[in-house]
């Protein structure tokens, strides 16, 4: 039988993007959830999501201690993808995703979560769980100039839950060297070797900010311990539009594994 744990969690008021501690506000997000094709919810249908049936029982508020749930299990996938979500991006124009932003715009994502609940596998380790991104997108012009059909770029930065522990990933160019239309392929990008906080944070609550600057990218845990990246890698990811999304990426295929993951509170600023 698939083992799973447990916690509970203190009371805490959410909040997405006004102060901490307010009402939520979802008016520039959209949900992605692992059904239909799959399903997504965006502004304004996206403000009324308690009373949304299609939405439950994936993405809900837990009232016992105020946070916002995110569950998700092997199901209806993104393109690209092979693993389900229930998940928010962002958006800077509600309801659209053509408005982004750039490293030399900047931005700012602090969130406060937890990861209470995730099965295991066969041989007894914990499915991880990707619990904030941050996503390139092409430009329309990008897109029609090296002849792609969408506007889809790696994601920069992946910030998984792993066995109690938090790791971050991100992207760097296979060739340290390649410029203009090259760096804009995703087969021009590889993946890190990915770097784990040396705190380890359980099922309990713990806080993650990133900030992002002309190229800079930092991820911190609980103000205490900060990852930056400043290369030549995060210099010339400038050239791409991102996004910032969080949420429940689960990592697994296994039947019958699933995933909870609760915000209480979460915050973008630009």
């Amino acid at each position: 039988m698939t083992k799973r744990f447990y916690i509970f969690l203190a009371f805490i008021s959410i909040s997405l993007y006004p102060a901490f501690g307010q009402d939520i506000d979802l008016s520039h997000w959209k949900v992605t959830i692992p059904t239909g094709r799959p399903t997504e919810v965006e502004p304004p249908e996206i403000l009324d999501f308690e009373n949304n049936e299609t939405l439950k029982p994936f993405f809900y508020k837990d009232k016992t201690d105020n946070s916002l749930v995110f569950y998700t299990y092997p199901a209806q996938t993104t393109r690209n993808t092979k693993y389900s979500r229930t998940e928010l991006r962002e958006q800077m124009e509600p309801g659209s995703n053509n408005v982004n932003w750039t490293f030399k715009q900047g931005g700012q994502m602090r969130g406060t979560l937890a990861v209470p609940e995730v099965t295991q596998d066969a041989v007894g380790n914990y499915h991880r769980v990707i619990i904030m991104q941050i996503h390139g997108r092409l430009t329309n012009e990008q897109r029609d100039l090296i002849g792609e059909d969408d506007n889809n770029a790696p994601p920069v930065l992946k910030i998984y839950w792993d066995e109690g522990k938090i790791r971050v990933k991100t992207k760097v160019l296979k060739n340290p060297n390649a410029s203009g239309n090259e760096i804009l392929h995703e087969k021009a990008w590889g993946d890190d070797k990915g770097r784990n906080f040396k705190e380890i944070v359980g099922t309990g609550k713990f806080t993650l900010e990133v900030k992002v600057s002309e190229g800079r990218m930092e991820v911190s845990l609980d103000d205490k311990e900060t990852f930056v990246y400043d290369g030549i890698h995060m210099q010339k990811w400038g050239v791409f539009e991102n996004y910032f999304k969080a949420g429940n990426y689960f990592q697994s295929r296994d039947a019958g594994s699933y995933a909870y993951v609760k915000y209480y509170s979460l915050e973008v600023k630009h």
